[in-house]
C-alpha cells in the first residue's frame, strides 16, 4: 500500500500547488507604431482643402482645412455607389436585375447616359455608368432601387454617413448637383472616410477602374472621368466632380505593395489643378510610407503546460489584427519577441491569455498581441487523478 498512497501524497500536493500565472494584456506598456506624420505638410496642393489618408488603418497623413464644409459635387456618388454596392452584396439588387427608368430619373439633368423613362437597363451596366461616367439617371435610378425613392435613398446616405463618423456631412441628393442647395457639403476627411469603406467592397475595383466602355450594345460610349486612371500606377479609382459652386474635386485611390492610399482633393480652380494635386498627394505617401503584415507560427512556441487538467498541455496562438503603417524604410528593422507562461494551472480557457507577442522595429514596439490558449482544458477532477493513478498502477 505504501507506493499508492504515496501517489495519492503527490497528487494532494499537486492540486494545492498554485503554478505561475502570467501577466495579461493590460499589464504591459502601450503599443505605438513607429511612424512620423506630419499631417500639415505643405503639399503645394492648389485646392481649398485637401486629405490624404491611409486606408488600411484609417490614419491621416496629410491635410489642409480638411474639416471645412465644401460642396462635393460629383463626388457625392461614392456614397450612393456603397450604398448600392452594399446592397449588391446583401443580395438585395443582383448585377443582371433590370431596371425600369423612372420618369425622376429620366428628368436629371448634368452628366448623364440619357435614360429615357420606361428604358429598361442592368444593375451591372447602371453601376458602371455611374462609376465610370459619373451619370446622374443612372445613379437617381439605383438609388431609387435600393430605397424606393431618391427621398429616403438620401435619408440611408446620411444614416451611413453618421456611422462611418462622417461628423460634417449632409447630402440633399444622391448625385452632387447643388444648384437648387446650400446644405449639400462635406469635407476632405469625410469623402476619405467614405472612400476608404466603398474601397472594402470586392467588386467595386471592376468598375472604378475601367479607362473606356459602352452601353447599350455600343452605342453608348463611356470614358472615365478620372484622367488618373490612365497614367497613375497602382491606380484603383475613385470619384471625380465638378460644378460651379465646388470648382474641380477627386477623391483618387491607389495601392501599392499592400499600401492603400485616397486622397482627396476639393475645390480645386481647374481640372488640371485636382488631378496634379492628387498625384502629389499619392506620390508623398507612397514615398514616406509603408505597410507591415505581422505573421504568427504557432510552432515557434512551446506548448504551455498545464497543472491538474485533462490533459497536459496547450498549444498557443495569436489574433493578429490588420496590417501596421510605418515609415518607409522602418519594415526591414522588423524584429518578432514572444514571452509566455512556461505553466499554468487548470482550468484553462479557449482564449485566456498566456503570453505576448510582440513586434521591434529596432528599439521601438511597433505592435503587441496576446497569445492565447488555443483550446479548452478542463480542470482534472479528483476522482480522475486516482483513476490515473490507479490505472497507471494496473499498467506498471
Amino acid at each position: 500500500m505504501k507506493k499508492p498512497i504515496a501517489l495519492l501524497m503527490c497528487v494532494l500536493f499537486v492540486f494545492l500547488l498554485p503554478a505561475p500565472c502570467f501577466a495579461t494584456e493590460d499589464d504591459f506598456f502601450d503599443t505605438d507604431a513607429l511612424l512620423t506624420v506630419n499631417t500639415y505638410a505643405d503639399l503645394s496642393v492648389n485646392a481649398k482643402a485637401y486629405a490624404l489618408m491611409d486606408c488600411n488603418t484609417g490614419t491621416l497623413l496629410a491635410a489642409k482645412n480638411e474639416n471645412m464644409q465644401l460642396y462635393p459635387a460629383s463626388v457625392t456618388k461614392i456614397m450612393t455607389l456603397l450604398l448600392v454596392s452594399e446592397a449588391i452584396a446583401a443580395g438585395k439588387l443582383s448585377f443582371d436585375e433590370t431596371l425600369v427608368c423612372s420618369d425622376t430619373a429620366a428628368a436629371k439633368g448634368g452628366s448623364q447616359i440619357w435614360l429615357e423613362p420606361g428604358e429598361e437597363m442592368t444593375v451591372r451596366d447602371l453601376l458602371k455608368a455611374a462609376a465610370v461616367y459619373s451619370a446622374n439617371d443612372a445613379c437617381t435610378l439605383l438609388g431609387e432601387a435600393v430605397a424606393g425613392s431618391e427621398e429616403t435613398f438620401v435619408q440611408m446616405m446620411n444614416s451611413r454617413a453618421a456611422e462611418l463618423g462622417m461628423e460634417n456631412t449632409h447630402f440633399d441628393n444622391c448625385t452632387g448637383l447643388d444648384d437648387d442647395t446650400t446644405t449639400h457639403l462635406t469635407t476632405a476627411y469625410d469623402v476619405a472616410l467614405m472612400s476608404r469603406a466603398l474601397l472594402n467592397v470586392d467588386f467595386i475595383r471592376d468598375y472604378t477602374t475601367i479607362w473606356m466602355d459602352t452601353l447599350r450594345g455600343g452605342r453608348t460610349q463611356l470614358v472615365n472621368t478620372n484622367k488618373l486612371i490612365r497614367y497613375y500606377s497602382g491606380i484603383t479609382g475613385l470619384k471625380t466632380g465638378t460644378t460651379s459652386k465646388a470648382g474641380c474635386c477627386v477623391s483618387a485611390t491607389a495601392e501599392r505593395d499592400g499600401l492603400g492610399l485616397v486622397a482627396v482633393v476639393l475645390g480645386a480652380d481647374s481640372s488640371n489643378d485636382r488631378f496634379n494635386g492628387a498625384r502629389a498627394l499619392l506620390d508623398y505617401g507612397f514615398a514616406n510610407y509603408e505597410i507591415f503584415t505581422p505573421s504568427f507560427d504557432p510552432s515557434s512556441v512551446n506548448p504551455v503546460k498545464v497543472n491538474h487538467g485533462e490533459t497536459c498541455s496547450v498549444a498557443l496562438q495569436a489574433a493578429l489584427s490588420g496590417d501596421i503603417l510605418l515609415s518607409r524604410g522602418a519594415g526591414a528593422k522588423i524584429t518578432q519577441e514572444t514571452e509566455y507562461a512556461e505553466e499554468t494551472d487548470a482550468p484553462v480557457e479557449k482564449g485566456q491569455v498566456l503570453g505576448a507577442l510582440r513586434f521591434y522595429a529596432g528599439d521601438a514596439l511597433v505592435a503587441q498581441y496576446d497569445l492565447t490558449a488555443a483550446a479548452d482544458v478542463p480542470k482534472l477532477s479528483f476522482l480522475k487523478a486516482i483513476f490515473r493513478i490507479f490505472r497507471s498502477l494496473d499498467r506498471g
